[in-house]
């Protein structure tokens, strides 16, 4: 088996991977848990009948299954991953994933190609690690950037509710009503504690810190401020919204701006692997002469050494904080 069907096999386990690891998730917990629907999923779980504390212990144990603190690199960084994507799995389970669909990998690399073995069992753990980190961080930067998008619209709902005479709980509990997920939930999680007796504050605090985003957390100030020195809490939530969206639009203009950048970075760094699978494609022993030499191991190192070096530049440069 030549390399060009090689690395069709090894794009195609990869895949083959992620769609496993979305089909076990969607076994395990079902449509309802993946938390980017139309529907709210707190008013959904309400209209089947169960309690609101039952709905709302519910919630705070799934937020809460990703805050255990373990500063281990690989473990604390897929811990925050999933924290951000509130992904059903715990920290433990998505390591044992990543264990058993490492070994899956390496059972199908010795069956469909003839990879050595040293080669095969590096693909195997960066195929299973990386699929698994791949997918919990799609999925965190999905619901970071829903939320994200969501919010403005949710303060422009409360500012409306405390304009017509409604207490702050109220506003928030009407705009959780109306705001579909991922946003929708969250605030109604954060209603109902307040309405048990939680400092508003300190709720949305911990929502700002679990998704690890400052536009919430200036709205847990905002309110903190109006909850100790009093004030026109409407006038300065619709200040607030103003900012959040000024702030938003600055960093889709942003993001448009660094996007030929960003493509140039990509396209410079495939290219030279895109270029040798098809010199491999059409002339497969077009390197054969130089595969003997000392030096080809050496230089193809240096040289995957500088395209990492280039994609990790490209992304430094045109990650333009706003």
């Amino acid at each position: 088996m030549d390399l060009s069907l090689n690395w069709l096999v090894y794009v195609a386990i990869f895949g083959a991977i992620l769609l496993l690891i979305q089909g076990i998730y969607l076994l395990a917990f079902g449509k309802s848990i993946e938390h980017d629907s139309k529907m709210n999923r707190r008013l959904e779980l309400l209209q089947k009948g169960q309690a609101k504390k039952d709905v709302m212990e519910q919630l705070r144990k799934e937020r809460s299954a990703h805050q255990s603190g373990i500063s281990i690199p690989i473990y604390g960084l897929l811990e925050e991953r999933a924290r951000k994507g509130n992904v059903a799995f715990s920290a433990q389970t998505l390591m044992l994933l990543m264990v058993g669909l490492s070994v899956l990998s390496f059972v199908l690399l010795n069956l469909l190609t003839d990879t050595e073995l040293l080669v095969s069992i590096s693909m195997s753990f960066a195929f299973g690690f990386g699929a698994v980190f791949f997918w919990v961080s799609s999925k965190a930067k999905k619901r970071v950037g829903a939320i994200e998008e969501q919010l403005p619209e949710a303060i422009d709902l409360m500012v409306r509710s405390l304009r017509v005479g409604h207490p702050f709980v109220a506003a928030l509990s009407i705009a959780a009503d109306e705001v579909s997920d991922p946003l929708g939930s969250e605030l109604g999680l954060i209603a109902d504690e307040i309405s048990y007796g939680r400092d508003a504050s300190e709720a949305l605090s911990e929502f700002g810190d679990s998704v690890d985003l400052p536009d919430i957390r200036f709205l847990a100030v905002a309110v903190g401020i109006q909850q100790k020195s009093g004030g026109n809490l409407a006038e300065i939530l619709d200040g607030l919204s103003k900012v959040v969206r000024a702030r938003f639009k600055l960093f889709r203009r942003v993001k448009a701006i660094t996007a030929e950048a960003k493509w140039s970075g990509m396209f410079l760094s495939v290219f030279p692997i895109a270029a040798m699978v098809m010199i491999q494609t059409i002339k497969p022993d077009y390197y054969d002469a130089v595969k003997e030499t000392p030096l080809y191991v050496p230089l193809a190192i240096v040289v995957c050494a500088f395209l990492i070096v280039n994609v990790l530049y490209m992304r430094k440069m045109t990650n333009i904080k706003v």
